[in-house]
C-alpha cells in the first residue's frame, strides 16, 4: 500500500492510498515511503491548508473501511463547510442514530482531518479528538480553519 510522510504543525502525518483512493492518514512517520501522484497532491492540500488556505477535502477519492453506518457519518463530515462545526447530535439527527453512536463512528474516521471529524463538537464543549494530542490538535484546527491568530 503507497503511503507518505510529511512534516506538519501537527507533527509527522502519513497517508495511505489503495487502488487509487485514500484509505488513512495515521500521526506518525511510515515506514514504506512512495510519492504516487495522488499522495503528492494530497500532501500539497494539507499544506496548503495549514497555511490557513480554505481547501475543499471533498474532491479527494476516500475509501475508508468501516460499517455503512460509518460510511454515512463520515460522508456527512465531508459536507460540514471549512470553518464550521456541528454537534454529534446534529449529526444524528441528519445521519440516524444517536449522539453517542455518532461519536463512535466520529472517533472511529480513520482519514482525520481530511475527513474533517475536528468539526464535530459537544453540545457542552469540544468533545474529544482521536489525534496525537488529543483535545489539543483538535483546538488547533478549528483555530487554524476560523483564522483565529494565537
Amino acid at each position: 500500500m503507497p503511503q507518505l510522510s510529511f512534516h506538519s504543525p501537527l507533527g509527522a502525518l502519513t497517508v495511505s492510498e489503495e487502488d487509487g483512493k485514500i484509505v488513512a492518514l495515521d500521526w506518525g512517520w511510515g515506514r514504506d515511503q512512495e510519492e504516487t501522484p495522488l499522495l503528492i497532491a494530497v500532501r500539497d492540500v494539507l499544506e496548503k491548508y495549514f497555511d490557513g488556505k480554505e481547501v475543499d477535502f471533498s474532491q479527494l477519492l476516500f475509501a475508508p473501511f468501516g460499517t455503512p453506518y460509518r460510511e454515512k457519518i463520515w460522508d456527512a463530515l465531508l459536507k460540514i463547510p471549512y470553518g464550521e462545526t456541528r454537534t454529534y447530535q446534529e449529526i444524528a439527527k441528519q445521519v440516524g442514530g444517536s449522539a453517542r453512536s455518532v461519536g463512535g463512528a466520529v472517533g472511529a474516521n480513520p482519514i482525520p482531518i481530511l475527513i474533517p471529524c475536528h468539526r464535530v463538537v459537544g453540545k457542552q464543549g469540544l468533545g474529544g479528538y482521536s489525534g496525537l494530542n488529543g483535545i489539543v490538535d483538535k483546538q488547533y484546527l478549528l483555530t487554524l480553519e476560523r483564522g483565529d491568530k494565537e
